[in-house]
């Protein structure tokens, strides 16, 4: 998929940590987490900038999703260390699921296309597709973008009103 579409595939699969955090947390942090997958939801994508990297290759496997979910959850841990160790791990944590979860949903909106991916490379070189759309289809990019920006809305703002 193109950008459009990466973003709302990242939103919709934030919504359940959106909520969660809106519960919790309230508006604002629910806000910002959203914020942060739909500026990072192309990170895969880099691949097709950094020369001798095949695209979708590495940078589309699930162990690039534990990568960049521990380099957010090193972020996070680093973030919360003034509120003390719950609020350091806490954040380790939300920032581990942020960064995995961004990854991942990447890899969601890339496997509706006919080239797929092959998210356990190089360990198993099974290739996954569902082939429903083609990732330059415009109409499908705006769809996935209008349903992750109407579902994520949805999540935190329903966690904020149960959040209180």
């Amino acid at each position: 998929m193109y950008r459009n579409g990466h973003v709302g595939v990242a939103l919709a699969v934030y919504s359940p940590v959106g909520f969660t955090l809106a519960v919790l947390s309230g508006l604002e942090p629910a806000a910002a987490g959203a914020v942060v997958v739909a500026s990072t939801a192309m990170v895969p994508d880099v691949d097709a900038r950094v020369p001798f990297v095949e695209h979708r290759g590495i940078t589309h496997t699930v162990w690039f999703a534990v990568a960049v979910g521990l380099l957010f959850g090193l972020v996070g841990g680093a973030v919360g260390t003034e509120g003390g160790p719950v609020t350091t791990v806490t954040f380790a944590v939300l920032g581990f699921v942020l960064g995995a979860g961004t990854v991942v949903s990447h890899l969601l909106a890339d496997v509706i296309t006919p080239m797929g991916i092959r998210p356990y490379a190089p360990v198993r070189n099974d290739h996954y597709t569902l082939d429903v759309v083609r990732a330059a289809n415009p109409i499908a990019n705006y769809v996935l973008l209008a349903l992750g920006v109407a579902v994520a809305g949805i999540a935190v703002l329903a966690g904020a009103v149960v959040g209180g």
